[in-house]
């Protein structure tokens, strides 16, 4: 890639309003000269990943042009990213340089931008990634060249966005804007481990970028490796200027100083090896000055982390315009410049010169084999290369298992499940000092999990009071953020947890379904070793609200992991604190699902023992006989969820009372799943024994948690889904008591009840439910209207509505 061959733009004029020092911290520092052997190995290497990009957009056939270009060399469908590609092989030239120079350097690329692809997959050729996992199919050959650049982005090959397939990738590159916060996580407890994350200038203009710039402070060099970001500047999104391409220079300096950073631009073309390879040694050698310092003992106040903005125009080295539009530094080159390059031979034309212009074949690739000149760059060491180091792909690290029966709590008490969790969890983090974290929003206090910092502390660096101490939890109030840094800590070998309220799970839905997406293909990826689970604590739910009102209210988070792949979704609605315990225990060692585990931080009634809990949990649901009649039930009424549990419970010693000669049965369901169709989740009960909890034909009434829409379409392939009915949330809320909450929603024991009875009349087999129908129906009605008066005149829920009712 000669610098002369290419336009070298103009920057914005700088602003006067701020010191020029600002600036020159950035720009003005001595360029040192590469040794002319590794310029040129540098650019080899440019050139031939830029070519092996561009062939694998266009080129089905002739692969290094060994005759003229045809229409018929030209794949059907053109598909891939091509403005982003030459900075990313430019980037990953100079990472294979840095880390030959530095032998003990442990390093990974992120790349942010993630339909790049290409030449990240152009890349992992050349240094030899792909031959290591893909043997006789992408070999350093002939052969696997012509697979690789034909099989792009068709059926059966590499898609056109960085996924599990890909080597040394940790993140799913489909949607934009977690490589950031990913890389911090993938640090944290890797103190040897560096990231360089490349992050587009689009991609900065997203949320979960734009907070995860401050995961800085939350690294503590003491223990944790170091992330250079690397803010790549081509100035266009698909159609549409970037803000960070407008931005000039002493702007993005100013900004990014202010977030922490010392900042290094690198924009002149004339001089971009010498100056990013420049740029490069300087991030290390700063990072590895502020890790000594913490690792002495004499930890940097604030330390200022090096980050590089690198300005490079859109599509370089590729065509300059085409059918009278720009198409390198424009938006034009964002996707596939030369779209008609099958059909119009104008365009073919424009395609043959571009490609030969690499002067590839003969010169940087003979035999299907890169040249000694191309790899000189490359360390020495394969397993060094970005695409070869264990930590993406061989990582999981198994729990050291704690007991969670000795923190079980007696049956007949009342405890808040996150509290009995947090004593738990303390233990967990005390036997898995370097392991697991916890990262949660602003709310580990408020979901009364606090007992966790017992023996640990919250990990925030620019606090005087908390840094250089390390510290499993890891609070900030951007979701966006705890899930990228959970993400980045499990695709390295660590586990994970995330408690929130429930209502603002959905912040990271896409997020999660995105890493779902990752986990699903890492599966069947033969080289990838199993992750552990990510794990979600729900909490703070609509049911048991305090001062919160409607926006609060909102357990949306559940479908979202129901719509997930059976071999991915788990979704668990403990009981009782004993339950959750076990639930919490058995997330944590689980692998490669998504968990979402919802409790109360209330006090709620303790129902089973922890061993009763542990069957309970190992069959996912059962009968509850202590709240049960006995004999062949009339109804059924089943519980999910712990406040809607206890109604459950409360409507059946209800009925009981006013009406004795109906025949009821509680069942509990911890585990959602069991109730899938058995030939849609692991986890289904079989049809005898999901017969065998809800029989074969008497009315099964669900108390359900969340939206009773999901838990229809649970239900819907089991026999005889006529008889059973399902209460839950429907978006009924405010300012209010919990147990107004249950009455508005239509999950209070009055409900529950009134429709056991209507249910069981309706059958007709019992004569005097039948008759006496509209006098228990009354009597129902009274109750709710006594509760109902209480509530609005003393503002507060009668003081025995969460006594635990007495049977019989």
């Amino acid at each position: 890639m000669p610098a002369t061959e290419i336009p070298i733009p103009n920057p914005p004029p700088l602003p006067s309003h701020l010191p020029d020092s600002i600036l020159d911290l950035a720009i003005i520092f001595e360029r040192k000269e590469l040794p002319a052997g590794d310029r040129k190995g540098l650019r080899a290497f440019q050139r031939a990943g830029c070519y092996i990009t561009a062939a694998m957009i266009f080129l089905r056939d002739n692969v290094l042009l060994s005759s003229p270009l045809k229409t018929s060399d030209i794949k059907p469908r053109l598909l891939g990213h091509w403005g982003t590609c030459p900075g990313l092989v430019l980037i990953a030239s100079h990472l294979n340089l840095l880390l030959r120079n530095n032998p003990s350097l442990k390093m990974i690329e992120v790349i942010g931008p993630g339909h790049g692809a290409p030449a990240a997959l152009a890349t992992l050729w050349l240094e030899g990634s792909l031959a290591k996992f893909y043997p006789g199919e992408y070999d350093v050959s002939s052969s696997g060249l012509y697979n690789l650049i034909t099989r792009f982005s068709v059926p059966g090959g590499f898609p056109s966005h960085i996924n599990a397939e890909t080597p040394g990738a940790i993140h799913e590159g489909g949607e934009l804007g977690y490589a950031l916060a990913v890389s911090f996580g993938a640090v944290m407890d890797n103190p040897d481990l560096v990231v360089a994350c490349v992050v587009g200038d689009g991609e900065a203009e997203t949320g979960p970028t734009a907070t995860a710039w401050h995961a800085i402070k939350y690294l503590d060099p003491g223990e944790s490796g170091a992330v250079i970001p690397i803010l790549h500047v081509n100035g266009f999104k698909i159609s549409e200027r970037t803000i960070f391409g407008c931005m000039d220079n002493k702007e993005l300096v100013a900004l990014f100083t202010g977030y922490g950073y010392q900042v290094r631009i690198v924009e002149e073309m004339e001089h971009i090896d010498n100056d990013l390879q420049g740029s490069l040694d300087w991030a290390l050698g700063e990072i590895k000055r502020i890790q000594k310092a913490a690792r002495d003992g004499n930890p940097i106040i604030k330390p200022r982390w090096p980050m590089i903005v690198l300005r490079t125009p859109k599509g370089w080295t590729g065509p300059k315009e085409v059918d009278g539009k720009l198409i390198e530094g424009s938006f034009h080159s964002h996707q596939v410049p030369l779209p008609k390059a099958g059909t119009d031979d104008g365009q073919l034309k424009i395609l043959e010169d571009w490609l030969s212009s690499y002067q590839v074949k003969d010169r940087l690739i003979v035999d299907g084999k890169p040249t000694e000149t191309v790899t000189r760059i490359l360390p020495q060491d394969e397993e060094r290369r970005l695409g070869q180091l264990e930590t993406t792909y061989v990582p999981y690290k198994e729990l050291k298992a704690v007991d969670w029966k000795p923190f079980g709590v007696d049956k007949g008490s009342e405890q808040s499940c996150m509290q009995v969790t947090g004593k738990f969890l303390d233990a967990v983090f005390q036997s898995n000092p370097t392991a697991l974290r916890l990262f949660s929003p602003d709310e580990l206090e408020s979901n009364k999990l606090s007992a966790i910092l017992d023996h640990t502390s919250r990990n925030f660096q620019w606090d005087e009071y908390s840094r250089a101490k390390g510290g499993r939890v890891i609070e900030t109030l951007s979701e966006h953020d705890c899930q990228g840094f959970m993400q980045g800590y499990t695709l390295t070998g660590r586990t994970a947890i995330f408690p929130s309220y429930e209502s603002f799970l959905g912040i990271v839905h896409t997020m999660m379904v995105q890493y779902s997406k990752f986990v699903k293909i890492a599966r069947d990826v033969p080289w990838r070793g199993p992750l552990a689970s990510i794990n979600y604590i729900e909490t703070s739910t609509w049911a048991r609200q305090e001062h919160n009102g409607f926006s609060h209210q909102n357990p949306s988070f559940i479908g979202a992991v129901l719509n997930l792949k059976p071999e991915a979704a788990r979704v668990y609605l403990p009981p009782d604190a004993n339950c959750f315990l076990s639930t919490v225990h058995h997330c944590m060692h689980s692998r490669n699902y998504v968990n979402l585990m919802i409790g109360s931080k209330q006090p709620t009634p303790v129902y089973l023992t922890p061993e009763e809990a542990a069957d309970h949990c190992r069959d996912g649901a059962s009968i509850w006989d202590f709240a049960s009649t006995p004999g062949s039930p009339d109804v059924v009424l089943v519980g999910i969820g712990v406040e809607v549990t206890f109604e459950t419970i409360a409507a059946s010693a209800l009925l009981q009372s006013i009406c004795p000669s109906l025949k009821v049965r509680v069942v509990n369901v911890t585990d959602l799943m069991v109730l899938v169709s058995e030939s849609r989740h692991p986890h289904a009960l079989s049809k005898e024994k999901f017969l065998e909890l809800f029989t074969e034909d008497k009315p099964v009434l669900f108390n359900y948690h969340g939206y009773p829409t999901e838990l229809q379409g649970i239900l819907f392939a089991r026999e005889n889904v006529a008889r059973m009915s399902v209460a839950g949330y429907i978006e009924e809320g405010s300012t209010t008591t919990p147990f107004d909450m249950m009455l508005r929603n239509g999950v209070s024991r009055f409900d529950l009840a009134e429709k056991a009875l209507k249910a069981a009349a309706a059958e007709g087999k019992n004569e005097d439910i039948k008759q006496g129908l509209d006098g228990y129906l009354g009597e129902i009605k009274k109750k709710v209207k006594e509760v109902r008066e209480f509530i609005n005149s003393e503002g507060k829920d009668p003081d025995d509505i969460y006594d635990m009712p007495k049977f019989n």
